[in-house]
Formats: C-alpha cells, sequence, structure tokens
C-alpha cells in the first residue's frame, strides 16, 4: 500500500509539473504572437506614403565631445511587392560633397547597396559582409539603412508593458527580434512601439554578436503627415561601446512628390546633383 501511495504521490506531481509547463508554454507562445501582431500592425499601418523627400543635418561626435556636422537629402520610394529603395546625397561639408548611398532594400536576403566615392569618382557595392560598416563615418551601420520588412526578423519575443522612454504619457511595448540575415552585425534588438494605432517606434537597442549592448536610437519629436503618416524628426544614436554618437535632425519631409524607379538608379549615382 506504501508503495502505491507513493507511486500515486509521484503521479500527481507529475501531473501538476507538465499542467505548469504547459500553462508556461501556452502564455510564452501568445506573447510571442503578440510581439508579432504589434509589429505587423505597425508595419502595416505605414504602408501607401508611395514616395517622400527629406533634408537633414547629421552631426557626428566623438568621446571628447568635438562635433562634425553634415548636411544630406534623402529620397525614399515604396515598393508594394519587395523593400524600399532609398537614396541619401550629402550637399556640404567639402570632403563629403557628392557622395551618395543608393539602397534596394528586399523582404528576403540581403539588401543591394551602392556607395559613390566623388573622390574616386567610381560606385563601390556594399557587400553583405561590410553591411555592418560605419555609414559615411556615423554610429549608423548600412544595415540600418534599409526599409524595416517584416520578413527580416524571426523570434520575435513580448518583454513587458512601460512608460515610453522618450514619451512617458505614452505606454510602450517592449519586444525583441533577431535579424534573420546572417551577415548582419546584431545578435538581437530591442523594441520600444508606443500604444497606439501607429505603434511609433520610440527606442531601439542593438545588440553584437557577443550579446552586448553596442548601440541604443531614440527617436524623438514625430510629426504626422497626410493626416497618417509619422516620421521622427530626431534621431540619437549613441555608441556604448566607443562612446561616439550620431544625431539626426530632419528640417523638411515632402510626400508625394512623384518619385519614380528612375530616381533610384545605380549607374547614375556619379551623376546625382
Amino acid at each position: 500500500m506504501k508503495i502505491i501511495l507513493q507511486n500515486l504521490k509521484h503521479f500527481i506531481t507529475s501531473i501538476f509539473l507538465f499542467s505548469i509547463i504547459g500553462n508556461n508554454f501556452l502564455v510564452a507562445a501568445e506573447e510571442d504572437a503578440k510581439a508579432l501582431k504589434i509589429s505587423t500592425d505597425a508595419y502595416n499601418y505605414d504602408k501607401g506614403f508611395g514616395d517622400f523627400i527629406s533634408n537633414q543635418t547629421m552631426t557626428l561626435r566623438n568621446k571628447q565631445g568635438e562635433e562634425t556636422i553634415r548636411y544630406f537629402r534623402g529620397k525614399t520610394l515604396e515598393v508594394s511587392d519587395d523593400g524600399d529603395k532609398t537614396l541619401f546625397i550629402f550637399d556640404s561639408p567639402k570632403d563629403v560633397k557628392g557622395t551618395a548611398t543608393l539602397t534596394f532594400s528586399h523582404k528576403v536576403g540581403p539588401d543591394d547597396q551602392w556607395l559613390y566615392l566623388p573622390a574616386l569618382k567610381r560606385v563601390k557595392r556594399i557587400t553583405s559582409e561590410n553591411r555592418s560598416g560605419s555609414f559615411v563615418g556615423s554610429e549608423f551601420a548600412y544595415e540600418d539603412l534599409g526599409s524595416q520588412e517584416l520578413e527580416k526578423y524571426s523570434n520575435r519575443k513580448y518583454i513587458k508593458k512601460e512608460p515610453c522612454p522618450e514619451k512617458e504619457e505614452l505606454t510602450c511595448h517592449v519586444i525583441t527580434r533577431v535579424p534573420v540575415e546572417k551577415s548582419s552585425g546584431y545578435s538581437y534588438q530591442t523594441l520600444w512601439l508606443d500604444d497606439t494605432p501607429a505603434h511609433k517606434v520610440w527606442k531601439i537597442e542593438y545588440y553584437d554578436r557577443k550579446k552586448s549592448l553596442l548601440k541604443t536610437l531614440k527617436f524623438g519629436d514625430y510629426k504626422i503627415y497626410l493626416d497618417k503618416f509619422w516620421r521622427p524628426s530626431t534621431y540619437y544614436m549613441i555608441n556604448h561601446q566607443t562612446g561616439k554618437s550620431t544625431d539626426l535632425l530632419v528640417e523638411e519631409i515632402k510626400f508625394k512628390v512623384g518619385l519614380s524607379e528612375r530616381d533610384f538608379n545605380q549607374k547614375s549615382l556619379s551623376r546625382i546633383r
């Protein structure tokens, strides 16, 4: 009888433990589905912008606080069945004037990117292995320039809900995601997206391949365009491992200006003015 009671006790304990594990698994699965839904809703909300141009100021700051200021223009074209196309053209100072970067984002596979260096008078293709390199000396990497397609990330996990970092009157969902592309310089990223229909991103933490915190990007001063499309006016990227930082100030954005595929041609990068 004693043996039977002991076996019964072990059986009941096992059932109880399996129940706890099963419930935890279901909760984790629900939270992961929640993270994917928030990401999907944010992505779908921004569809339909068509195209836009912008004027921006970039401030590079070294560890000692010394600053270098650059001015550039941006062009973006929405592509319905693939990632967006983006072109950045630097106008000043003289040492970077004429430098241009063209990015064809893709839903699957690495983005296609080209860099025109006026000093060398040639267009250089940026290979997937170099995507983690610095964009014109800034704390932004080339892989940060492409559109954030849903398919580029996997293993999304819902972490928690808390006040937004740059807008505490709003509540943010904190989620993590893992880049699908093996050549990415990041092991994973943590994002703060607000609890509004647009799910605006207020902060991203980037972790290097060793899973150490590498950079943090903060977004601020969001403005709405065409009564729907939200864009931040300020970006602040700090590299925690080097002490360097980069500020971006968006001074002007115009949507629906009539851009087309012809405005995004790698063969004409050297002739862009």
